[in-house]
């Protein structure tokens, strides 16, 4: 490291900021590190999650913004975040293993039927299920990036016939790729179980609709851990209720917490965790960004540059 880099912490909405102050210390100590207020020192780089409009007018000297997460469609909707200052979200950070075993654990509680099982229980009701030929489960993964991919390779090594859906050609051994606007007609058709891993954009946001639903195969079942604005509330009930839909495994919602009132809560097809498929790793996070800051203090090119026009 050439100089030594100033850093300001902002993350009201996460957990308390002094284990990731002295982590972070330790591995960069002739860092100049603080906890973001309102009178605190200009810095050269910044680690958010959620700041509030006014943090960015009082950090006028910022060289690059690092998002404690791998989506940035919050950052990017405010108004406040300065054009041209570059915003570097997580890339995996120890959160892959933790997206496959989730993705994987809703996959086979569905196929498996285990998620029937455990209303057989709660009914006294002794009911064997005999295990479904995986290949009448073909899985469609919207989304193949650092968390998508590995998703997908964890499910063709158990058997499932895998298609990924995203803006370009992807490859991955035993996959299907469907690439562009143009194919999603035809990857939705190919598909009985649903997995969304988009980054939110302006194109992506409401993108599991009805008519996207039903363009699944018959007894769909449904896997959102990316954004909630990527699906449509009432169109996913409504096609549970008319029986298109079997069931849906939510991780992400439009508001959250999932308020009590809302008919998620009512729906037993719907299984609900409170977005924590794969929650940021301490660890992973601040060695990534302690070597990207070195990289950048050195005039080094960084990966996951967020590109504003994509949203990602």
């Amino acid at each position: 490291m050439t100089g030594s880099p100033s850093i300001v912490f902002c993350a009201p909405a996460a957990a308390r900021p002094e284990p990731w102050i002295g982590e972070l210390s330790s591995l960069m100590p002739d860092a100049r590190i603080e906890v973001w207020s309102e009178d605190a020192r200009a810095a050269d780089y910044a680690i958010v999650w959620t700041p509030p409009d006014a943090f960015y007018a009082s950090q006028p000297k910022l060289k690059a913004v690092f998002n404690l997460g791998a989506g940035v469609d919050g950052l990017l909707r405010s108004t406040a975040l300065p054009a041209g200052l570059p915003l570097i979200r997580l890339e995996d950070a120890g959160m892959a293993p933790l997206m496959v075993e989730y993705v994987l654990h809703a996959v086979l509680r569905h196929v498996r039927a285990f998620d029937r099982m455990e209303t057989d229980r709660r009914e006294r009701r002794w009911a064997p299920r005999w295990p479904s030929d995986r290949a009448l489960h073909p899985i469609g993964i919207m989304g193949s990036g650092a968390l998508g991919r590995p998703v997908a390779e964890a499910l063709v090594a158990h058997g499932f016939p895998v298609s990924l859906w995203s803006r370009s050609v992807k490859e991955v051994d035993g996959a299907r790729s469907y690439p562009g606007l143009e194919t999603l007609p035809a990857f939705l058709a190919a598909t009985r179980v649903l997995v969304c891993l988009l980054p939110l954009t302006a194109e992506t946001e409401d993108i599991i609709d009805r008519q996207a639903l039903d363009r699944l195969m018959p007894d769909a079942y449904v896997i959102n851990v990316a954004r909630g604005r990527h699906l449509v509330a009432d169109d996913l009930l409504d096609a549970i209720r008319d029986g298109k839909v079997a069931g849906a495994t939510l991780d992400v919602f439009r508001e959250e917490p999932l308020p009590s009132a809302h008919p998620f809560w009512d729906e037993p097809r719907i299984t609900i965790t409170p977005h924590c498929s794969a929650m940021t790793q301490r660890s992973a996070t601040l060695r990534q960004i302690a070597d990207k800051i070195a990289r950048l203090e050195r005039d080094e090119p960084v990966s996951g540059i967020v590109d504003r026009q994509r949203g990602y």
